[in-house]
């Protein structure tokens, strides 16, 4: 017997069919032997809706508002599952954060899980229930509703399965699990069958759309197992976990790209003592995210200094550098738009010499121009235009021997859909 929490996604749980496939899916895994807790997102593209329905009629909506209004999609789909699992003769309950006690700071809508009491969970699987949990949402200490940002639920599954020391954590979507790249632009991308956390959070920090960042990281720090795998098909995924540090590894894993990036360049800095402190400082107090960073050397007691952001902030973002180049004496800034983040990922990058050059090497011979770069120990990041994406990752994906013989079925994106994806921040 294994205690099994098992996330599925909006397109899994999309409409009534999908909802009744997942249902059986769960029954049969508890008529197996198996204690079975499901993580529920809201159905399809319902917290777009909602949004939308929001915009309507504010257009600046008090956040705790919003929370409350977005953890509504949740608990329908929780609420429609656990009906389906009756209905086919199995003994369900239904779960809002609430009555989890999965236990928020106040952050509204990017609030972070701080307890998961779970009691509740355990009651009903010791009477022989399948257990059905609200993702993305929890309550601060005044019992307000909060909600942990896009890809929530992912990160409620596996506090969850923190919390109740299950056996695995298994996230099911669309796709069978961690591709080398983005199957949808590179068809001969291959599914890697296991991957480290520390990969598998880079590769999610860089573009990944498979598991989430925050995800990744809980699961990280208190050893949950986590299969990522397809809710259409019964065949292994992913497996993410700590893997054998002895164990060789490849020298590159994956390749990925992020189009949700804006770069800001702020011209003719002071080159004087905390003037970097004082802009990323004016970021951080205004919540908002800073990616890569690159200043220029000094000429004339003057330099440059680049970083990129979220498109999702970029309002935001303008308003508090207007301010600082003000305040500075700086003399402008510029906004791109049209850029993408292309980077190579691999545990096996730290003890192999030449993979950066080796990247550049590629992307020079593509024609590819580079504009900023960062590193880690086991990613090399580039940001390009964004119309040279494809190519960039296509090439890198050769390069690095990671081309496999199997082709992906679904429909490749183009150059127009990747452009569009691009104007969108997605």
């Amino acid at each position: 017997m294994s205690l099994v929490v098992a996330k599925f996604g909006g397109t899994s749980v999309a409409n009534a069919e999908r909802v009744m496939s997942v249902a059986k899916r769960l029954v049969e895994r508890k008529r197996a032997g198996d204690q079975v807790v499901a993580v529920v997102s809201a159905m399809g593209k319902t917290t777009d809706e909602l949004i939308e329905l929001a915009d309507s009629v504010n257009p600046n909506p008090p956040a705790r508002e919003m929370d409350i209004l977005l953890s509504t999609g949740e608990m329908v789909s929780m609420s429609i599952l656990a009906m389906a699992i009756e209905s086919l003769g199995e003994h369900a309950l239904s779960l809002n954060g609430r009555q989890v006690g999965i236990v928020t700071d106040s952050t509204h809508g990017r609030a972070s899980i701080r307890e998961v009491r779970a009691d509740r969970i355990r009651e009903a699987l010791s009477e022989d229930r399948i257990v059905i949990v609200a993702g993305f949402q929890g309550i601060d200490a005044s019992g307000d509703l909060t909600t942990l940002g896009r890809g929530g639920s992912d990160t409620t599954a596996v506090a969850i399965a923190s919390g109740i020391k299950a056996d695995i954590c298994e996230i099911y979507t669309d796709v069978d699990g961690v591709f080398t790249a983005d199957p949808r632009i590179v068809p001969h991308a291959q599914k890697i069958d296991e991957i480290s956390y520390e990969e598998m959070l880079e590769m999610a920090a860089t573009g990944a759309g498979v598991l989430q960042k925050r995800c990744v990281e809980f699961a990280r720090n208190f050893g949950v197992v986590v299969h990522c795998r397809s809710s259409f098909t019964d065949e292994p995924g992913t497996i993410v976990k700590e893997l054998d540090s002895h164990m060789e590894k490849a020298i590159v894993s994956g390749v990925t790209h992020d189009l949700s990036e804006a770069k800001f360049t702020i011209r003719d800095v002071p080159d004087s003592v905390g003037v970097a402190a004082e802009l990323f400082n004016a970021m951080a107090t205004a919540n908002l995210a800073v990616d890569m960073i690159i200043q220029n050397v000094a000429d004339n007691g003057h330099a440059d200094i680049s970083f990129t952001t979220p498109k999702s902030d970029l309002d935001k973002s303008r308003a508090v550098v207007a301010k600082v180049v003000e305040d500075l004496g700086a003399r402008e800034f510029i906004v791109d738009e049209d850029v993408a983040k292309v980077s190579i990922i691999g545990a096996g990058m730290k003890v192999n010499s030449g993979v950066a050059a080796k990247m550049f090497s590629a992307l020079a011979d593509a024609g590819i121009n580079i504009s900023m770069i960062s590193t880690s120990d086991i990613r090399t990041s580039v940001v390009i235009p964004a119309d040279k994406a494809i190519e960039a990752v296509l090439c890198l994906h050769t390069a690095f021997g990671l081309d496999g013989e199997s082709v992906f079925q679904e429909t490749q994106l183009s150059a127009e859909e990747l452009a569009d994806k691009a104007k969108k921040g997605r």
